[in-house]
């Protein structure tokens, strides 16, 4: 890969200074024992890799890996990241250590995206030999390694079968898009996954529709436990508009160059003008971040809009973002991709922030994340954006008890929701903004969730 010839290795933000990961450093022989700690709130110092096969910028599996490094890193765990990260310095991900791991095969995906120095291929359609291979190249990175106490690993394929190769022990994280894009009907990736996941100290999924997706997919499984991903609730939180227009700015005048968009990874060009201009007002404003793929349903929003007084702001790239634009309402301003950096300024400029997937999702992050920063999300009720909408809802005053949640796909459901928050007054649309976030911190903060991840496992 790119002419590698051993795993690449950084501390984010460090350079090459502190390329030297940490090998020799062992917890007491008390605290390797991860599943037995004599309580669940006392939490030992332990080493732990944390694998994942792709990237950490972006959304969904790349946000939740980096975001558990940062937070078992700053507990004082000592912690590597197994990725496909090329610029790992990007990110923060407190003071663990990045290992990206020599391949020698294509890269297995769930959808099929660019990557850096590496092609691509929908996993189903990797052939079986190369796939062992790819399973191989990663556990020789993690042998490399040395001792560890916990191997975290992301996606029941390939988490599953790494960490069953590591020798370590192992906990897997269920994701979603591996079981609906590649394993759903496909027996043979099936028998696969059941076969790693046997020996894993837990399987974790992110909320109820997942472990029933689980069920569904692969049958009864054991050791599955339910624990929601998490939001920064101290970088999303409500900021005035002045503050928040300010940052992001600062936030967009920092973005490389990207001449004519060629890059869909990193922002448009020229974003800090085009959004100050676009934001110079206070019109009704309303957000939309993730993937722009079909299924991530914006032209459901697209419709609803077509009937209101408002503008909106579609952050995110993929294949689907040229048909998208073509059928835009006019007030409609792309941003191309952002990171959290941008959004923990973005999202509180908005009035309301809209997550219409017309296919199952996992958990509804970036609603959650809307809701911390105060901004009230509008999610397609059904699958893991149901359980999100209905936490936030038990904060609302009953009057606006079903405003969280439109039907999956009904643009004119969706209209009606976005009418009737849009034509709140100021100080109501900040009432729920508040009743929204702490639904977020009581349930949904990543300091919560990554103690639970490494907490005794029952059973």
């Amino acid at each position: 890969m790119g002419g590698r010839g051993r795993a690449d290795r950084s501390r984010a933000g460090q350079g090459d200074e502190s390329a030297d990961v940490h090998t020799s450093m062992m917890a007491p022989a008390a605290a390797r024992c991860i599943g037995t700690f004599p309580d669940p709130a006392r939490v030992f110092a332990v080493r732990i890799l944390l694998w994942h096969g792709y990237l950490l910028g972006g959304t969904g599996s790349n946000v939740y890996s980096r975001a558990l490094a940062r937070e078992w890193s700053r507990a004082g765990h000592d912690v590597t990241v197994l990725c496909q990260e090329p610029h790992p310095e990007l990110y923060d991900i407190g003071s663990a250590a990045v290992v990206r791991p020599e391949l020698g095969t294509r890269l297995p995906t769930f959808v099929l995206d660019d990557y850096e120095g590496l092609e691509a291929v929908l996993l189903q359609e990797m052939p079986w030999d190369e796939r062992h291979r790819y399973v191989e190249a990663n556990v020789r990175a993690i042998r490399g390694l040395g001792p560890a106490d916990l191997l975290f690993a992301n996606h029941l394929l390939l988490g599953g079968p790494v960490g069953a190769a590591s020798g370590l022990p192992f906990r897997v994280k269920a994701h979603g898009s591996e079981l609906e894009y590649s394993m759903r009907g496909r027996p043979e990736l099936i028998d696969w996954a059941r076969e790693s996941l046997a020996g894993a100290e837990a399987v974790f999924v992110g909320s109820e529709h997942i472990r029933a997706v689980v069920d569904e997919v692969m049958g009864r499984i054991e050791r599955v436990v339910e624990v929601p991903p998490g939001v920064d609730v101290d970088l999303f939180h409500p900021r005035s508009r002045a503050e928040a227009l300010a940052g992001l700015l600062e936030e967009a005048r920092r973005d490389p160059p990207n001449p004519g968009n060629l890059n869909d990874r990193i922002p448009d060009e020229g974003n800090a003008e085009r959004l100050e201009a676009f934001l110079a007002d206070e019109r009704p404003t309303v957000v939309f971040v993730g993937k722009l793929i079909e299924n991530k349903g914006v032209q459901v929003l697209f419709e609803a809009l077509r009937g209101l007084d408002a503008r909106a702001l579609i952050v995110g790239f993929g294949d689907y973002r040229e048909e998208l634009e073509a059928i835009a309402p006019p007030e409609t301003l792309f941003t191309g991709a952002l990171e959290h950096r941008h959004l923990r300024y973005l999202v509180p400029l908005a009035d309301v922030s809209v997550v219409p997937s017309i296919f199952p999702e996992a958990f509804g992050m970036v609603a959650a994340e809307a809701a911390a920063a105060g901004v009230p999300p509008v999610v397609a009720r059904h699958s893991g954006l149901a359980e999100v909408a209905a936490g936030i809802e038990r904060e609302y005053p009953p009057e606006y008890g079903d405003l969280a949640g439109f039907e999956n796909g009904d643009a004119a459901d969706l209209e009606s929701k976005l009418r009737r928050v849009l034509a709140l007054s100021a100080a109501e649309r900040r009432a729920l903004g508040e009743a929204a976030r702490r639904a977020v911190v009581e349930h949904w903060s990543w300091t919560a969730v990554a103690r639970r991840l490494i907490a005794p496992v029952e059973g």
